[in-house]
């Protein structure tokens, strides 16, 4: 059994807490969802960047070159997506390339 960090625990029990509150059968498309703003609160919470590679690595868990939005469990869409929908954010696209601090490996 994998062992996870409080807090981390937490962060994504709220998360799915929030996906069970949103109505099934009702996807919007990523093209017509807004992008997540640096500068959005939520997003500051969560350290949210556009560009994994700009945050420090020590910041993060290891392997951290290998953590980026495109490869976590809570982000939706189709692979090879430049903009894609997060469980974090709802309503709301985040960049492929870029990182938050709620990053979970996929299963």
């Amino acid at each position: 059994m994998s062992k996870i960090a409080r807090r981390q625990f937490i962060q994504l029990s709220a998360v799915a807490a929030a996906g069970c509150m949103l109505r099934p059968g009702q996807e919007a498309q990523a093209q017509d969802m807004p992008k997540v703003e640096e500068s959005d609160s939520m997003a500051q919470a969560m350290k949210y960047t556009h560009d994994a590679s700009t945050v420090d690595a020590s910041a993060r868990a290891n392997p951290a070159s290998e953590q980026h939005c495109s490869n976590c469990a809570l982000v939706q869409g189709e692979d090879g997506q430049e903009w894609r929908p997060c469980q974090i954010f709802p309503g709301k696209v985040v960049s492929a390339k870029g990182w938050c601090s709620v990053w979970a490996p996929k299963a």
